[in-house]
């Protein structure tokens, strides 16, 4: 049986607190409290896919943080988050490409009856579950808009 991602986050922490990894243990306890954070404010146990959210925000939280130290030429900073960063996108799914993400789009068009702008919420909660994660969803958002405009 497969593990559910949080059971490989709480295994690579054991892992990483073993092997005096303490970068990849830090970063890893924080996911691990944030993943706790989330399931107790929405009284839940998050599935692969909350995960996932938990791990997409963090890193928005991270890139956004890499950005205003640098613009502070706080590069000590800057590299302890981008640290972070690269150890948090280790448990992303695998990135989609432009072509799968525009078949995805157009089968989604066609499964919601889209026809106008007004549609763009309906389409873009029938693409959440398949993309988040995946893809950029601001980018998603942008063509999906494009599309409709062109309907």
């Amino acid at each position: 049986m497969n593990m559910s991602l949080k059971e490989r986050i709480g295994n690579d922490w054991k892992v990483a607190m073993k092997a005096g990894e303490r970068a990849r243990k830090d970063t890893l306890s924080l996911l691990l409290a944030a993943i706790k954070q989330k399931q107790v404010d929405a009284r839940i146990e998050l599935d692969d896919q909350g995960v996932i959210a938990v791990i997409e925000k963090m890193l928005k939280q991270r890139k956004d943080s890499i950005t205003q130290y640098e613009a502070a030429k706080r590069q000590d900073l800057a590299d302890a988050e981008k640290l972070e960063a690269e150890v948090l996108s280790t448990y992303m799914p695998q990135v989609m490409g432009a072509d799968e993400i525009e078949a995805i789009i157009n089968a989604a068009l066609e499964a919601v009856s889209a026809v106008a702008p007004g549609d763009m919420g309906k389409v873009i909660a029938h693409l959440k579950p398949q993309l988040a994660g995946r893809a950029d969803m601001g980018e998603v958002s942008r063509l999906v808009k494009a599309k409709l405009g062109a309907l």
